[in-house]
């Protein structure tokens, strides 16, 4: 009786067959085809054009048998990995994409998968159609942080003297700001107007004239710039302050705690070319 081989080309002696060579052949199906079908890996290589693997009746080195396959070479476009004849069986493959263009995994039918340029997926083969094979994690552990993509919706913290923030609409702004230096800067009495200077420092601190109104000028606004200003009422109360160039919430200002010796914290950050501030009021 002829040898017959299973889906995965292993190959199964006829009883009675192989008198005295039957260990070689078991010996292949240990070492190649079964380790080709648990742990191998083998390369694909393209040239600029889709690639064909097939599996026939065979226990030798194959590489369409193998679990990883490793996409090598030119792709010169996106491309299509056709399982072709004797690769219509149930099968999972980890696919590493080397190539500069993304690759559609597929049966001679049916739609098949694609896996992105330099990534790695794991896809299944029900025989008809090659698939994602895994469509749900119940948990996640990220061994680093997840970078933002391009016209992603996130903020990353300042480095050095460079600031990124987003702006209104998604898309993140850069700036790169000199002198900036995170420092109190004690202003001290201000009269009836005062023009921030914020290289010396972030954190600003003043005190108003009895009797005297300020008028804040602000600096020219550059996206990502940040400052804090802590001021004091007058020692007997009721002077008041006006910011320039300011856009505060629905508009309006908030008016300064009349209390003697009252603190107001006022922030103001810098988005584009606009000032925006808030203030936290009466913290004596």
């Amino acid at each position: 009786m002829a040898s017959t081989y299973s889906d995965l080309k292993i190959e199964l002696i006829g009883t009675g067959d192989q008198t005295g060579t039957w260990g070689t052949t078991t010996n292949n199906n240990f070492s190649v085809a079964i380790s080709e079908a648990i742990t191998g890996s083998a390369d694909v290589a393209f040239s600029s054009a889709d690639v064909t693997v097939t599996l026939t009746d065979s226990n030798a080195a194959q590489t369409a048998r193998n679990l990883r396959l490793n996409l090598t070479g030119t792709s010169g476009g996106a491309r299509n990995l056709i399982l072709g004849s004797g690769c219509q069986i149930e099968k999972l493959y980890l696919i590493n994409n080397g190539l500069a263009d993304a690759v559609t995994v597929k049966n001679t039918s049916g739609t098949g998968i694609a896996v992105p340029a330099g990534k790695s997926m794991f896809v299944f083969n029900n025989g008809t159609n090659v698939v994602d094979a895994i469509t749900h994690l119940s948990s996640l552990t990220l061994g680093s942080a997840l970078p933002v993509a391009s016209g992603g919706t996130g903020v990353t913290a300042s480095t050095g003297s460079t600031a990124v923030v987003l702006s209104t609409s998604p898309t993140i702004i850069t700036s790169t700001l000199t002198g900036y230096t995170e420092t109190v800067v004690a202003i001290g009495t201000v009269g009836a107007s005062h023009t921030f200077v914020i290289t010396t420092g972030t954190v600003q601190t003043a005190t108003l004239t009895a009797s005297t109104p300020c008028t804040f000028t602000m600096p020219t606004a550059t996206a990502g710039t940040s400052f804090i200003l802590r001021l004091t009422q007058a020692a007997t109360g009721m002077t008041t302050a006006t910011f320039t160039g300011v856009q505060f919430a629905g508009g309006t200002a908030p008016t300064i705690t009349a209390t003697a010796s009252a603190v107001d914290l006022i922030s103001f950050i810098a988005v584009g070319s606009t000032w925006y501030g808030s203030a936290i009021q009466n913290l004596s």
